[in-house]
């Protein structure tokens, strides 16, 4: 079902915020101090899992102290769904990735199944190691496997439908400065 700018205002008067800007950017200072410890002198490429990583990405390298190449993939399971279905692959790596290390960030690690197949997708192609970053880990037990984390996580979040930074509630928020999720109930 499609909405429009009306009820998608609708909805964010009435969604709770779960974290405020403030504490987004803490999280990704973090995130970021952790991953200029080990990637640093690595010579990585980087990749935006579109659309969802790109506020991510997008507040996340300029905290990266090292040399990298930047790249972006796009697969998708929502297409501005409330649920996901079959993975559609828009964009693959545009670099070769043999040998390299590859950092893949994105917004959120929920089920996992996304994240699990680009990190199948960059080992494939000969990927020596790869890393995922996520700003958000919602936590429930319906992971693609067992124990699934991200190397890098800024924070773990309830199991709610959330959006902004980066995630849509049916194409729309991506832009909101905060996580906010939909009442419960």
């Amino acid at each position: 079902m499609t909405i429009d700018a009306q009820q998608a205002n609708q909805v964010m008067a009435a969604a709770d915020c779960l974290f405020t800007p403030q504490q987004l950017h803490a999280a990704l200072d973090r995130m970021a101090a952790e991953i200029n410890a080990s990637l640093t002198d690595t010579d990585p490429l980087v990749y935006c899992v579109m659309n969802g990583g790109l506020v991510v990405t997008g507040q996340l390298l300029p905290k990266l102290t090292f040399a990298l190449q930047l790249g972006y993939l796009h697969a998708s399971r929502y297409r501005n769904a409330l649920s996901g279905g079959e993975l559609v692959w828009k964009v693959q790596a545009e670099h070769a990735l043999q040998g390299r290390t590859v950092l893949i960030i994105d917004d959120i690690l929920d089920e996992g199944h996304t994240l699990a197949a680009i990190v199948e997708y960059c080992r494939a192609a000969g990927a020596a190691q790869v890393l995922t970053a996520v700003l958000l880990d919602k936590q429930h037990g319906r992971k693609a496997y067992a124990g699934m984390r991200a190397d890098f996580t800024g924070l773990e979040v309830e199991d709610r439908y959330i959006f902004g930074f980066g995630l849509d509630y049916k194409g729309y928020w991506r832009n909101a400065p905060g996580i906010f999720a939909l009442p419960e109930g």
